[in-house]
C-alpha cells in the first residue's frame, strides 16, 4: 500500500503543496473528470503552454485562477520556478495545451525540477491523443512506441523514418495536417504494403480514423487539404504485405 504521502488528499481535505500534471480534453469537454475539476479549482496556480487557450478552457469551466506560462522557450527557468513555488507550499497545476502534460511537451522539465528538489509530484491522468489514437487504430497495441514529430527535412528526417520502418512495435507519430499527406507518402515509398492509420480530430465533432496499406491510403490523400491534429500510426514490420 502506498504511504500516505503518495496518495492524493481524502474527499474534505485540504490539496497538499506541490506539483499536478493535470490531464485536460484534447476536444470534447465531456472528458474532464471530477478530480481534474477539483483539483483546478483548488490549486494555487495554473501552468500552461498558451495562456489564451487554457484561459479559454478554464473559462468554459467557470473556474478563475492565476496563470503562469511555461513553453519551449522559458521552460529551463520556469521549471526552476514552479518547483521552488511548489516547495514554499504552492499548489501547482500543471496543464498542457490539450491532453496529458510531460507527452511531447516541456512539462518534464517541471517534474525533473521537483523532483530534484524533493517537491512531491502528483499525475492526475486523462486524455491522451496518443492513447486514444493507439486503442482505435485497429494495430497492435501490446508493443508500441511513441515518437513524437519527425525530423522536418534532410538526412535526419530520412534516416529517422527508415529506422522506424524497422520496428516490431507500433509507432506513434503526431504530424502536422498540412505534412501528413507528405509523410504518409514517404512511408508509401518505403513500405507500401505496410498497415497504417490515420487519426484526425480525436474527441472533435469531425473525429475520423483512416485506415489501409500505406499505398492506399497516400493515394486517397494526395493532394487532399486536411485539417486538423492529426496522429499518424504505422503497424510492426512483421505485418507488412507483399503489395
Amino acid at each position: 500500500m502506498p504511504e500516505r504521502g503518495q496518495r492524493g488528499a481524502p474527499k474534505g481535505e485540504e490539496l497538499p503543496a506541490g506539483i499536478y500534471l493535470v490531464a485536460t480534453p484534447i476536444g470534447n469537454l465531456e472528458d474532464i473528470s471530477s478530480r481534474q475539476l477539483r483539483i483546478l479549482q483548488e490549486c494555487d496556480l495554473v501552468a500552461c503552454e498558451d495562456t489564451r487557450r487554457t484561459g479559454l478552457l478554464l473559462s468554459r469551466l467557470a473556474i478563475k485562477k492565476p496563470l503562469l506560462s511555461y513553453h519551449e522557450h522559458n521552460e529551463a527557468a520556469r521549471a526552476e520556478e514552479l518547483a521552488r513555488r511548489a516547495e514554499e507550499g504552492a499548489r501547482i497545476a500543471v496543464v498542457s495545451d490539450a491532453g496529458t502534460p510531460g507527452v511531447s511537451d516541456p512539462a518534464y522539465r517541471v517534474v525533473r525540477a521537483a523532483v530534484e528538489r524533493g517537491v512531491r509530484v502528483t499525475p492526475v491522468p486523462g486524455p491522451s491523443a496518443v492513447m486514444a489514437a493507439l486503442v482505435g487504430s485497429g494495430l497492435p497495441t501490446d508493443r508500441f512506441v511513441f515518437e513524437g514529430f519527425l525530423p522536418l527535412k534532410g538526412e535526419r528526417r530520412a534516416r529517422r523514418l527508415q529506422a522506424l520502418l524497422e520496428e516490431e512495435r507500433t509507432v506513434i507519430l503526431f504530424e502536422s495536417p498540412h505534412r501528413v499527406a507528405k509523410t504518409l507518402g514517404e512511408v508509401a515509398a518505403r513500405a507500401p504494403g505496410r498497415p497504417v492509420a490515420l487519426a484526425r480530430e480525436l474527441t472533435k465533432v469531425y473525429e475520423e480514423f483512416l485506415r489501409g496499406r500505406a499505398a492506399d491510403l497516400a493515394a486517397r490523400l494526395k493532394g487532399k487539404s486536411i485539417k486538423g491534429e492529426c496522429v499518424l500510426l504505422i503497424g510492426p514490420k512483421r505485418m507488412e504485405e507483399t503489395p
